[in-house]
């Protein structure tokens, strides 16, 4: 089986062999290790360092030297708008509270359906319309994992502790949220 181990940003595969396409939504175009067929039949192996966001466009080159181009599957999505650009700011807010993945398109925001999402935001003033959309959510400032979550498909160490190290304080205010790890705060002036 032929393998994919590096991604040409888009526009740097012109000139070489395209030997297929595959048309991917968001969540499949963020892979490091999968099997994979083009429309016309091209079966490889996507085998790369690490997870990688692919873009639309994004050639991935073949052992052979081909390139099979990244192509995004529209989606599911809906629109959402706002009357100015600090409502806008705001609405992006609340998203971005809830760990949602998010495209910015102009003057407009760009998110997988989810009506409990939508209910919320038509309730802090914003403008709604449902598309079927390529997905291109922002990167982030950590996109190294999966956006769908926190896990990793391989075991490596950050150079970080992970341990917690806790000492009485007074923040001046009250917190309004419990603490579900093992141990009392105080909270008194």
């Amino acid at each position: 089986m032929l393998r994919a181990t590096a991604v040409l940003p888009r526009g740097n595969a012109s000139g070489a062999a395209v030997a297929d396409r595959v048309l991917l939504d968001a969540e499949d175009r963020h892979r490091r290790r999968v099997v994979m067929t083009g429309e016309g039949g091209t079966t490889f192996l996507l085998d790369l360092a690490e997870a990688t966001r692919l873009r639309d466009g994004d050639g991935l080159l073949l052992e052979d030297g081909s390139v099979v181009l990244v192509t995004a599957r529209p989606e599911p999505l809906v629109e959402v708008t706002a009357r100015s650009a600090a409502d806008l700011a705001r609405l992006a807010w609340h998203i971005g509270n809830r760990h949602t993945e998010v495209q910015v398109v102009g003057e407009r925001l760009r998110i997988r359906r989810d009506h409990v999402l939508e209910d919320m935001l038509r309730g802090l003033g914003a403008a709604l319309a449902p598309v079927d959309a390529p997905f291109d959510p922002e990167s982030g400032a950590y996109d190294h994992a999966p956006a769908h979550g926190h896990a990793h498909d391989d075991d490596h160490h950050h150079g970080h502790d992970h341990s917690h190290h806790h000492h009485e304080h007074d923040h001046g205010h009250e917190h309004g949220h419990s603490h579900a790890h093992g141990h009392p705060h105080r909270h008194d002036g």
